[in-house]
């Protein structure tokens, strides 16, 4: 075991579940327009028991994607308006966005460019209302990055973890709450690992194997591709970037709790749905890449995108994802401990409060 993972292993073993796992922290935004959100909205307040007091309605044109003028005046500043009105600032640690809310921001792509994702831009309104908002462009260091043996909690971490219940419809996002409440831990995390052609991103997949128990594990490092995996508690591969993979759907039998990650550029540019002969290569939604919401469709129960070129450095790391996320941190939390930056393209899937409890 090298050095790095060896750390990790340490720390997280030694660590006990540090989530705060309670609904009273969850702000639930609501699109007045989209009636898609409302009707998850109102099945995630009813099954999670989230307070009338916690959701925030917005009124804002139904499409994925818009104009930085918008984010700031139809999303940022009547959220900031319901946390301050509700007296929710610190109370709040996640916020839940549905189906119906904007997906991410036009802009110039790239390391100096502004485009960014809706939901990573809204974890950083905490620190915006406490001071000047974060100047752009895009990428701002996440303060709770690799913070694996540390609290989420304000004002330590001055910052929101903000999660997406969103899928091709209803069904999908109703499942996946579902799925959530059910979570336990058990079952296998695939590591489909030296399929892309990067060394670094490579050894972050091979740290995640060394970072938990090696009779919870199934790994690869030939040029096979891992399909029909059964009892699937999370899952991390190159996606589409393998240039051995051929098939759209894996195949697996996912386990309720299940979370999932990929070294893909634009997986959660759309949460429209494809032709069922929609394949690789094709493109749909601007890109022929492997998308986000398949994942949701086909089993799992969280899963992270990126809405824009996010570039392989910026991704979530597998290797603090996961082994986190075993040792019983919540949904949110062990996502946003990989997440390097933040007013960037990262999305995040999943009820915030899932957890596995600890193994």
């Amino acid at each position: 075991m090298n050095s790095l993972a060896a750390r990790l292993a340490l720390v997280l073993a030694s660590t006990a579940v540090l989530s705060g796992q309670i609904a009273d922290n969850v702000l639930l935004v609501v699109n007045r327009g989209s009636q898609l959100s409302g009707r998850i909205a109102e099945y995630y307040q009813f099954r999670r028991h989230i307070p009338a007091a916690n959701i925030c309605r917005i009124d804002i044109k139904e499409e994925e994607e818009i104009s930085r003028t918008e984010y700031d005046h139809q999303i940022a500043a009547p959220i900031a308006q319901c946390l301050h009105k509700g007296h929710l600032e610190e109370k709040i640690l996640y916020i839940v966005t549905t189906s119906g809310v904007p997906l991410k921001i036009q802009g110039h792509g790239g390391p100096t460019g502004d485009a960014a994702a809706v939901d990573s831009e809204l974890s950083l309104l905490y620190s915006d209302m406490r001071g000047q908002p974060h100047a752009l462009p895009s990428g701002i260091r996440n303060p709770f990055f690799g913070k694996i043996g540390q609290r989420f909690r304000h004002p330590d971490f001055p910052m929101y973890l903000v999660t997406r219940l969103a899928g091709y419809d209803f069904a999908d996002v109703k499942v996946i709450i579902d799925r959530a409440l059910v979570a336990r831990n058990r079952g296998k995390f695939v590591i489909d690992a030296q399929k892309g052609g990067d060394p670094e991103g490579d050894r972050w997949l091979r740290e995640t194997v060394q970072a938990i128990p090696r009779d919870r594990v199934v790994v690869d490092d030939s040029t096979e591709v891992l399909y029909n995996q059964t009892d699937v508690i999370g899952y991390a591969s190159w996606g589409s970037n393998d240039p051995n993979r051929k098939q759209r759907h894996l195949g697996f039998r996912w386990l309720p709790g299940a979370i999932m990650t990929e070294y893909v550029s634009t997986n959660g540019r759309t949460f429209a749905r494809p032709p069922d002969d929609w394949a690789f290569g094709k493109e749909f939604g601007g890109s022929g890449q492997s998308l986000t919401a398949d994942y949701i469709h086909d089993g799992a129960t969280g899963a992270s995108g990126h809405v824009y070129e996010p570039y392989l450095q910026l991704t979530p790391r597998p290797n603090i994802l996961l082994p986190a996320y075993y040792r019983g941190r919540n949904l949110a939390e062990s996502y946003y401990l990989a997440i390097p930056v933040l007013s960037w393209m990262n999305i995040v899937v999943g009820d915030p409060l899932c957890t596995l409890g600890s193994p």
